[in-house]
């Protein structure tokens, strides 16, 4: 396994000497390898303004590595969004966390704090890390009207020392997921990566500010039967909405419980939840351009045409025919 011993931070004195070390160099927001790999490999960096960098990596790792983060300053936090599909990627700090996109996909860590990250080769890893300055989010906060009392737990480190794991909301999930198909580089990419940052960071603070950081209150053997329950509803979308009783028994819970805790760790109630990620994908049918509207509306098993329509435009703001035009 290589060791990657290295810091982060709120500008891009670190980014440099980071490429150097994966043996690569820095050049147009891009960390560019030595050596061209035959596997997919982007790390992209941009300074976002107002002390915010952002860092999105979209890449299948080649070996094993570990990456250290030891911090030169304690004046930012890390939020991390990720979305790595498989058994490989491991966040370090006091516990082990597994992370991914179907297990601990967010994380909140404060510079103050060393961590390691270890990823496993054949890792299909994306990525999206945000570095922001504590006096930032105070102020950030402010311009977007999110009040809470308790913000010094995540600005003042002699305080609190912030390090959570949990799971991101649908809504953020399908934000990173808009940008990811946006390819890597250029004014464009950067002006939609600068507007992905601040919903994220909107969405975060709104979720700090109503104390909904939940992992630490659901056991992990339920968090992981209601993962279960999310998947099998993604892997299922193109059909019909199954039974609440079948995703419980499926889950070992009671009907009662189910619907609590998926609420609870999801923001949605399961069919909410279907139904979202029903658009999401009818929205990613829509742009490839493929099929016609009733075509889409069929596949997905929407009840009738006009009802997709309706709860289309009530969604993303505009008919699913204006949005085929606009394409």
């Amino acid at each position: 396994m290589k060791t990657i011993k290295h810091s982060l931070g709120t500008n891009l004195d670190w980014v440099q000497s980071f490429a150097k070390k994966l043996g690569g160099k820095f050049e147009n927001n891009f960390i560019i390898p030595e050596k061209k790999s035959k596997l997919p490999e982007t790390r992209y960096v941009l300074d976002c303004g107002d002390g915010i960098i952002a860092y999105y990596v979209d890449m299948t790792y080649n070996k094993n590595f570990r990456f250290v983060h030891e911090n030169k300053t304690n004046d930012f936090i890390s939020l991390y969004y990720n979305l790595t599909e498989g058994e490989g990627a491991v966040f370090d700090v006091n516990d082990r966390y597994k992370v991914g996109r179907w297990q601990c996909n967010f994380g909140v860590v404060d510079s103050k704090v060393k961590t390691e990250y270890h990823v496993q080769a054949g890792t299909k890893t994306f990525l999206l890390a945000i570095f922001i300055k504590k006096e930032t989010i105070t102020s950030f906060a402010k311009e977007n009207n999110i009040s809470f009392q308790h913000i010094h737990k995540i600005t003042d480190s002699a305080k609190s020392t912030i390090v959570q794991f949990d799971r991101i909301s649908n809504e953020s999930y399908n934000i990173i997921n808009d940008l990811r198909k946006l390819k890597a580089g250029g004014p464009i990419f950067d002006l939609n990566l600068k507007g992905t940052v601040h919903l994220l960071l909107c969405n975060f603070l709104k979720k700090i500010s109503s104390n909904k950081m939940i992992l630490q209150s659901v056991n992990e053997y339920d968090l992981s039967n209601i993962i279960m329950s999310q998947m099998y509803l993604m892997d299922n979308i193109e059909n019909y909405f199954p039974s609440i009783k079948m995703m419980a028994d499926k889950a070992n819970m009671s009907e009662s419980k189910f619907q609590v805790l998926f609420k609870k760790i999801t923001g949605l109630t399961p069919n909410s939840f279907f139904i979202e990620n029903k658009l999401y994908r009818s929205k990613e049918l829509i742009e490839e351009q493929q099929l016609s509207i009733a075509e889409v509306s069929n596949k997905l098993k929407f009840s009738n045409h006009s009802y997709f329509s309706s709860i289309f435009k009530k969604h993303f703001g505009l008919s699913p025919k204006t949005f085929a035009k606009q394409l």
